[in-house]
């Protein structure tokens, strides 16, 4: 089983990236195969509204120029997947939030890449506005269909320069159980992939009359 992270901070080895080092660990315990994306310090523009993937549903952003479509590819590979980033004015961090709008509007347009997989997401804070870019996070997760993971408190740890969350003890089982967590769901949705759910056609309403 694989699981990929997707590391939105530009800080490679900050805060957010030491909670995707804790989870790893459990992982390895756990024989499950963990890669870290690091997109944060990319350069990744937000989407344009163009709806080429749409039309084209050829499982490709038409922006070509950065990492996205062949980061997209290793999402749809994986088992798992991990969105992890930083908190930026209560919020997701820019690049973050760029890539996740089109990352995910491919998948889903290209037949829904992502449901069922198993989804958590990680933010790292200094103080607060964790909660906030939490749930904004578990969007993107809820609206794919994922099956997501809880851990014994949200998925928050804290810190400001590099390397302070490796002092705090709760944020770190946080991410412990998470992973544990995570680890079982994996296995248990391996077991039952024959009996999964089919999926729906999408319903799209407005209330413009």
């Amino acid at each position: 089983m694989k699981v990929v992270a997707i590391q939105g901070s530009p800080r490679k080895n900050g805060n957010t990236f030491f909670a995707l080092t804790v989870i790893s660990k459990i992982f390895n315990d756990e024989g499950i195969d963990f890669e870290i994306i690091e997109i944060g310090g990319k350069h990744i523009r937000g989407c344009t509204a163009c709806e080429k993937c749409y039309e084209n549903r050829d499982g490709k952003c038409a922006i070509t120029n950065d990492v996205l479509n062949e980061t997209v590819a290793k999402m749809k590979n994986a088992d798992g997947i991990i969105l992890a980033s930083p908190v930026y004015y209560s919020g997701i961090a820019g690049t973050m939030k760029c890539f996740l709008d089109r990352a995910f509007y491919v998948a889903d347009v290209n037949g829904g890449w992502f449901r069922h997989k198993i989804g958590a997401s990680v933010v790292a804070v200094r103080r607060t506005g964790g909660s906030m870019t939490f749930n904004s996070l578990n969007h993107y997760l809820n609206i794919a269909e994922m099956l997501i993971p809880s851990s014994n408190y949200w998925n928050i740890i804290h810190g400001l320069a590099p390397g302070d969350a490796s002092k705090d003890e709760e944020g770190i089982q946080i991410m412990q159980m998470l992973a544990k967590n995570m680890a079982w769901m994996l296995k248990m949705r391996e077991h039952t992939k024959d009996i999964e759910p089919k999926q729906a056609e999408k319903v799209f309403t407005n209330f413009i009359r």
